[in-house]
């Protein structure tokens, strides 16, 4: 990374697995809040009424912000303070845990200063063992709290972008803008080093790293999280890597590369048309090859039937590869489909209710079918009885395509 992101960067921990047990939010595991508690050791002894009460007292929290009581849970907490306050022979556990769920509920409610003090108080919070898991639990926190600063950067920036360099205000912006993002970057690498999926961290701090031109650092800190054997498979971290070499103009095949794991994890993502594209404009017969695999794979989920691009790069893909003697990659994806795709995709009812919602997609629906099973398709035969001023022609001419294309009966 360049010197920038050496500046910005926290104290780094060792990577360690992360148990992630619990989804929270849009795209985040935490390694997450466990409940301390029940098997908290004092010294060996055995537990005295006051572990007990407390105990009891982190039940009747944790159960009341799960029913969303939120005074009862503010009065239990009262009590299990006060309780610790009165003593100094208890491992207080379970305290960060608990901070951490409150703020998760202000931030979801948009509470920000509510929830920032909140972690504030987390964060200083250094009863109990130090344990691998606390480390965690910290580390979450301080990122919490750099995620609330990275707003402030973000709020700071957008008031930045409608100075003029030479209004006296800038510089002093400017260094507010730095200072917020030195904050945020050092409560966020340290996070993101750890095994998990943090795509809300990861894009804060990309972005950030992004605006001060640290390219290096960025792409160094994108292909870790989605490289990293260590890190559970995730969807986004190839997306966001995937968006961030677009934008650098990356060279096709590095973009191929980065799309094709996408490809095996979720080949139905919108990304996918993006990514047949790539490969059709190949020079590579592999590349090509797996072009047209990627369009049928897209279309074996109910989701995108009605994806009338993906039709058309169909429709018009297959029409390239027969007229380009490539029958065997047509044959070899359809002896797969052939048994299901006739009635998933071109059965006489879809053929009525295609045409009757969308006539665009309706034909190039048909011209596929006619092309993969031949004139004799019932889809293909009813679109082509429809009377249509504007679609006519277009119909003779998939009428003719498909009689020279079709691969039921190929021309020799």
């Amino acid at each position: 990374m360049s010197d920038f992101s050496e500046e910005l960067k926290g104290p780094v921990t060792d990577d360690e697995e992360v148990e992630t047990s619990v989804l929270s939010g849009a795209g985040m595991h935490f390694p997450w809040l466990q409940t301390y508690v029940e098997t908290v050791a004092i010294g060996g002894k055995r537990r005295k009424d006051f572990a007990q009460t407390t105990s009891a007292c982190l039940s009747f929290i944790q159960e009341a912000l799960l029913k969303h009581q939120w005074q009862q849970a503010a009065e239990y907490m009262y009590s299990y303070f006060q309780t610790l306050e009165d003593s100094d022979s208890y491992k207080r556990q379970a305290a960060p845990e608990i901070s951490l769920q409150h703020a998760l509920y202000l931030l979801h409610h948009g509470m920000l200063k509510d929830a920032k003090r909140n972690l504030s108080e987390a964060e200083t919070w250094r009863h109990g063992e130090n344990t691998s898991s606390r480390e965690i639990l910290i580390n979450l926190i301080q990122a919490y709290k750099g995620l609330l600063q990275y707003y402030t950067w973000s709020e700071k920036k957008m008031e930045l972008s409608k100075l003029d360099k030479d209004d006296y205000a800038y510089n002093a912006v400017a260094q507010d803008v730095f200072n917020h993002s030195w904050k945020t970057s050092a409560n966020i690498s340290a996070l993101i080093k750890i095994p998990g999926v943090w795509d809300p961290f990861v894009k804060s701090y990309v972005e950030m790293l992004e605006f001060y031109g640290d390219r290096d650092g960025a792409q160094e800190v994108l292909t870790n999280y989605a490289y990293d054997e260590k890190f559970p498979s995730n969807p986004n971290a190839h997306i966001y890597l995937y968006n961030f070499l677009k934008r650098q103009k990356a060279p096709r095949s590095k973009l191929i590369s980065v799309l094709k794991i996408l490809y095996q994890i979720v080949p139905s993502h919108k990304l996918m048309l993006e990514f047949h594209t790539l490969l059709r404009k190949s020079e590579k017969e592999e590349h090509r090859k797996l072009g047209l695999e990627v369009l049928f794979g897209v279309l074996d989920f109910a989701g995108c039937t009605k994806n009338i691009t993906a039709w058309k790069y169909l429709a018009k893909y297959l029409k390239n590869i027969l007229m380009g003697n490539h029958l065997a990659w047509v044959q070899e994806e359809w002896n797969s489909r052939k048994n299901w795709w006739p009635g998933f995709h071109f059965s006489y009812f879809w053929a009525k209710s295609d045409w009757k919602e969308d006539t665009a997609l309706a034909c190039e629906k048909a011209f596929v079918a006619g092309l993969l099973l031949g004139k004799g398709c019932r889809y293909f035969r009813y679109i082509l009885k429809q009377d249509h001023q504007i679609l006519g022609k277009k119909i003779k001419r998939m009428k003719r395509s498909v009689k020279k294309y079709s691969i039921v009966n190929p021309r020799l």
